[in-house]
């Protein structure tokens, strides 16, 4: 009896000296007293590399550790100071739940309605029979007023060159500034004016007369031409995706506005 004791007082003795070490496993550090718990470290290192912008790394959870140890020994600070009891902190409290809430709300609409394989090809092919066709190398000058347009073209059939005259007068700054150039696009990307006169022209040709447009008057110049080539499904997939999600979320968004019952107008709203 007196041996079985001794051992068993022996295994409680052992059992009281692993417990701190249990326990101290769970955290990763003490400030004047209080633990700051493991889970902490572990909760802020899932925010950090949710995105997958940053990997996880030992200087990275080094970091991570030290933040939350800072953190806590603000934290005391700032309770020691009462500052959790002041209107100002229990405003800012309620707006960042709110945040927080709104933000899950459409993080858990986005999980349960993702895009499909199928809606995005489908997206994928509408826009490549609408970027179907020709693409066309194009310069064009800008200016305000029809007539200092065909003196542009008067100067550019008496042998000035295209370039100089765009650098020195369109107001299309963004063009202006390569000659006019307006580099690689497909017809349709441009005003209907524009497209239609574009697409008259043979390589090397330019517009006998201004082509007016919403923007002014326009001198264009055909620089040259292709069939138009458009990227695969796969290297553009992640990018429909992403926009299909944000027109689904945005598409929620309005459904639960025009489902609530409130006396609100938002603006641009009629009455």
């Amino acid at each position: 009896m007196m041996k079985k004791f001794v051992l068993l007082a022996t295994v409680a003795a052992l059992s009281a000296a692993l417990l701190p070490l249990s326990a101290n496993a769970q955290n990763i550090a003490t400030v004047n007293g209080k633990a700051v718990p493991k889970a902490r470290a572990d909760l802020l290192l899932d925010q950090v590399t949710k995105s997958g912008l940053q990997p996880r790394t030992p200087e990275l959870e080094a970091q991570v550790k030290d933040e939350v140890v800072l953190r806590e020994i603000f934290l005391q600070e700032a309770e020691k100071r009462g500052i959790p009891a002041s209107a100002d902190y229990k405003a800012q409290m309620e707006l960042a739940r709110q945040s927080i809430l709104i933000r899950e709300l459409f993080t858990d609409f986005a999980k349960k309605n993702p895009v499909t394989d199928a809606e995005a090809k489908a997206e994928y092919e509408k826009f490549k029979a609408q970027s179907s066709g020709q693409e066309f190398r194009a310069r064009h000058i800008l200016v305000e007023k029809e007539d200092e347009a065909k003196a542009l073209i008067a100067k550019l059939k008496a042998g000035a060159k295209f370039e100089d005259l765009a650098t020195q007068n369109s107001k299309d700054s963004g063009s202006a500034a390569k000659g006019g150039d307006l580099d690689w696009a497909n017809g349709n990307s441009y005003v209907p004016e524009f497209s239609q006169a574009l697409a008259k022209l043979k390589k090397g040709e330019m517009t006998d007369e201004p082509v007016k447009s919403q923007f002014g008057f326009h001198i264009i110049k055909l620089d040259d031409l292709r069939e138009a080539t458009f990227p695969g499904f796969d290297e553009v997939k992640a990018q429909i995706v992403q926009r299909l999600g944000q027109q689904k979320t945005g598409a929620f968004q309005q459904q639960l506005k025009s489902k609530a019952k409130t006396d609100y107008k938002f603006a641009g709203q009629p009455n």
